[in-house]
């Protein structure tokens, strides 16, 4: 804590024991001064604390309105929750490092977020099957602009009044977002205005196009979007179920005007390792997307800020950094973890297991675990993030090298996306701590939605040691920066650093193997390298590789013609301060007629001897032969002047405009001299 801080504790009544000097030993610089009933009996302690001005961090969420409203606008306020997380435990009496952690790792300051604007002008269509969609359009008429589509309409009564269109279709095809969606309709048909008994259709057709800002679907259908839920706008309950359906009509009469959604996503397309010359390398972001928001873009791929949902797998993947998470950016994670786990080490905790989990379900499962049960133990560090699966390699890496004794992830029982991202990045993990003497188990996922499950799985753990010398490293810069920099500091704090450590298929750092037998140093690779981890040479023909620059993606061993190249997935911690490795190295060939050095030595003998005296353009021509012998400049020059033409015939000297006219101006002095004669 460098800025002048001072830190309210709350003892809630008594209900928790405070360990102040574990606090101030954790959060030195700050005055920590506390309180037994501060939201009440002692309000005044907190306003004149607050009307003495500079940063203020209180230790209580559940009245945070209220010392917002009593302060206004004359302090800074930080509010977090040591209460639920850490004094209302079994553990309580020892929690007092955990507490100083919370309250220090509080203060990092968080980076401003982005935003993108969804507009809505509550044009909603309702998609359904029978009356239950025309009864929910009868709930939304005052309020959104409604039309109701039928799908395979039938007994469906006329309206004496027509106070909304009802036609039928299917939907074949949908895309887009709240505020932006388009959808093709086959079958689609409207009604005719003199239906009597049921409602009558006129002639359907095919492909009609309808937008909207809004869709409700009642279909009882398959989702039309994949990761439905997560897509905004679109609203989906199960027709036979009244009280969905209700729920999800209230929803739709508030989705009209500008909404804002956080930007989670910044995308560096000059990064992106996707594709080069229409040659597919990396897809590892495409793979993983629930919501569809990424799509090719030519050599790079695009992300839909408007679609994205936020889960962060995108981010957690990418090999380049060239998808980086924002909410918040990796750097601003990993200062969190270090302040975290350094104030713990600090004010006397010891193996700390750093458990991170979301607000909606891990907060609320912490929580009750607090309220009903034992409450974490005191060296379980709770670290909240938007989303799980936005955790990456750096983020754990990172903690190992803080000081953690181990990670624990709080994911549902059931999931509301795909973890495949965030599994991999586990399975990445796994063998970088093994092999570096941390052992097998370090890192593992609790998955349930019950309490008192939790709470037994934190106590079983084993409790391990962390790494014997903790770093200190402040990260920053882009995300592969971090990522280098969080793993070179885990291999100087490791129990037992290695050199080499083998990773499993598809991670994003390795070497390639090339068959130099093989290799005609064309340097296709080199061109088709997104990260300068190929590289040649202008003075003669050679190919290096720089290990620390690969990513694995494959578009060298995609590009090669000769197909000599392979991926070996590893992480060499020597490969940062490396030398290029030489790969293939040979002498050029020099031309004939101005002694320029081109192309290959061996390739273009090879060439020569594949020629000479076997295709019948080259048979007993060796100035056809010299010319291969030549630089493109030399080879241009040569043809012009001897007339090569390699099928062999004469041919007619090409026409220019100065022929023509030649020709003209003589028939013209033909004719003249025929018509005096």
């Amino acid at each position: 804590m460098t800025e002048q801080r001072t830190i309210l504790v709350c003892s809630c009544e008594d209900t928790m024991p405070l360990d102040t000097d574990a606090i101030r030993r954790g959060c030195k610089g700050a005055t920590v001064e506390t309180a037994r009933f501060l939201c009440r009996d002692q309000i005044d302690q907190f306003r004149k604390t607050a009307a003495s001005g500079g940063m203020l961090t209180v230790a209580c969420t559940q009245e945070a309105p209220l010392f917002a409203e009593v302060a206004g606008e004359i302090a800074a306020i930080t509010f977090v929750n040591i209460r639920e997380t850490a004094g209302w435990s079994n553990d309580a009496a020892k929690a007092g490092p955990k507490m100083a952690a919370l309250l220090a790792a509080a203060a990092e300051p968080q980076p401003e977020i982005s935003f993108v604007s969804l507009n809505s002008e509550g044009v909603v269509l309702i998609y359904g099957r029978d009356e239950k969609a025309i009864e929910a359009a009868d709930l939304l008429k005052d309020h959104l602009d409604v039309t109701v589509l039928i799908t395979k309409a039938r007994d469906l009564s006329p309206r004496k009044v027509t106070e909304f269109p009802v036609v039928k279709g299917t939907i074949k095809s949908a895309k887009g977002y709240l505020g932006a969606f388009e959808i093709v309709v086959d079958d689609y048909a409207t009604p005719v205005p003199s239906s009597r008994g049921r409602l009558s259709f006129a002639a359907p057709r095919d492909g009609a196009v309808s937008r909207c800002d809004l869709l409700l679907d009642l279909s009882g259908n398959p989702a039309l979007f994949s990761a439905a839920d997560l897509r905004d706008g679109y609203l989906r309950a199960d027709p036979g179920d009244p009280a969905a359906v209700l729920r999800a009509v209230l929803k739709a009469r508030d989705l009209i005007g500008t909404f804002d959604k956080p930007r989670y996503i910044t995308f560096t397309s000059d990064l992106c390792a996707h594709a080069r010359s229409k040659i597919v390398g990396c897809h590892r972001c495409l793979d993983l997307c629930p919501t569809g928001a990424i799509v090719p873009a030519g050599d790079h791929v695009a992300i839909d800020a408007q679609i994205c949902a936020g889960c962060g797998q995108c981010a957690a993947a990418c090999p380049t950094g060239a998808a980086a998470y924002a909410l918040p950016p990796s750097d601003a994670l990993l200062r969190r973890l270090r302040t975290l786990l350094s104030t713990y080490r600090q004010a006397g905790g010891s193996h700390p297991v750093v458990l991170l989990h979301d607000e909606s379900h891990g907060t609320e499962l912490i929580d009750a675990l607090a309220r009903h049960g034992d409450g974490l133990p005191a060296n379980v560090l709770p670290v909240a993030v938007n989303e799980l699966t936005q955790i990456g390699l750096e983020a754990i890496a990172s903690a190992f090298a803080y000081g953690a004794s181990g990670v624990r992830l709080l994911l549902r029982a059931r999931p509301k996306h795909d973890i495949d991202g965030l599994k991999k990045t586990l399975a990445l993990a796994e063998p970088i701590l093994a092999g570096l003497g941390f052992g097998a188990g370090r890192i593992a996922t609790i998955e349930t939605d019950d309490p008192d499950v939790l709470g037994a799985a934190l106590r079983a753990d084993e409790r391990r040691e962390p790494a014997p010398r903790p770093a200190t490293f402040t990260p920053a810069g882009g995300k592969r920066d971090v990522l280098r920099l969080a793993l070179r500091e885990l291999h100087r704090a490791a129990p037992a650093p290695v050199d080499v450590i083998a990773l499993p298929a598809d991670a994003s750092f390795g070497t390639i193997e090339v068959n130099v037998e093989g290799c005609t140093l064309c340097l296709s690779c080199v061109s088709a390298c997104p990260t300068g981890a190929l590289r040649d040479d202008p003075e003669r023909p050679t190919l290096r590789f720089a290990e620390d620059a690969c990513v694995q993606c494959g578009l060298c061993k995609a590009t090669c013609p000769e197909k000599v190249i392979s991926l070996k997935p590893q992480l060499d911690f020597r490969a940062a301060t490396a030398s290029l490795r030489l790969i293939k190295q040979e002498e050029p060939f020099a031309c004939i007629r101005c002694s320029k050095p081109f192309g290959v030595k061996s390739s273009v003998e090879r060439v020569l001897a594949k020629l000479e005296g076997k295709h019948w353009m080259y048979k007993g021509s060796a100035q056809r032969l010299d010319v291969i012998k030549m630089c493109e400049d030399c080879r241009v020059t040569a043809m012009s002047e001897t007339d090569f033409d390699p099928y062999g015939a004469p041919r007619a000297n090409p026409r220019t405009t100065d022929d023509y006219l030649r020709e003209r101006e003589r028939l013209k002095q033909e004719h003249e001299q025929k018509s005096k004669s």
